[in-house]
């Protein structure tokens, strides 16, 4: 997992910058309508589920934990895909679509921190990831008649943040290259 992770920390980058740049837009945007969000939402989901599928395959012969990157991105781009194609759906569903998004990518990325707990050192920073996806993914599913507007600065806020700590992280990996290689 921890050589995984050292060849794809390029991955952990794109998907951190992307996930800062939607934050940025939903701040900067506060008379964003539902739909405009729901689009951008849609594409970030979508360009992620993107970038994972191929960090998947490109390592599925090298490594046995790319399964791991494949299931992300493909429900990340299910759901930028039901995004698009049910727009007429209540804004509570699509909310609880980013929810449950949140909430799975979460799970999945604490299994692989605690995994890695033993290869890696400052494995807290994927685990923090995945926690605060699985909160915010639990907060949404739970509340989602808190209006999607009024959660507009609520996802740019978690996006931004997870944006920087998927930054952090891919950083961190590319430095295991040193360590692998002892």
């Amino acid at each position: 997992m921890k050589t995984f992770l050292n060849r794809t920390w390029w991955s952990l980058l794109i998907r951190g910058i992307l996930s800062i740049i939607f934050g940025i837009i939903a701040f900067s945007l506060s008379g964003i309508t539902l739909i405009s969000l729901l689009i951008l939402f849609a594409i970030y989901a979508i360009a992620d589920g993107i970038s994972a599928i191929a960090v998947s395959l490109q390592h599925k012969k090298t490594s046995e934990n790319w399964n791991f990157m494949l299931v992300i991105g493909i429900v990340s781009m299910a759901v930028g895909i039901l995004t698009l194609i049910y727009p007429a759906l209540s804004a509570v569903y699509l909310v609880i679509f980013m929810g449950f998004r949140a909430l799975f990518n979460g799970i999945l990325e604490l299994i692989a921190a605690i995994r890695l707990r033993k290869e890696i050192e400052n494995e807290a920073w994927l685990a923090l990831n995945g926690i605060i996806s699985m909160l915010f993914g639990l907060w949404v599913i739970v509340n989602p008649g808190a209006g999607a507007l009024a959660l507009i600065w609520l996802i740019a806020a978690y996006s931004v943040t997870i944006g920087f700590i998927l930054i952090i992280l891919a950083f961190k990996a590319r430095s295991w290259s040193k360590q692998l290689l002892i």
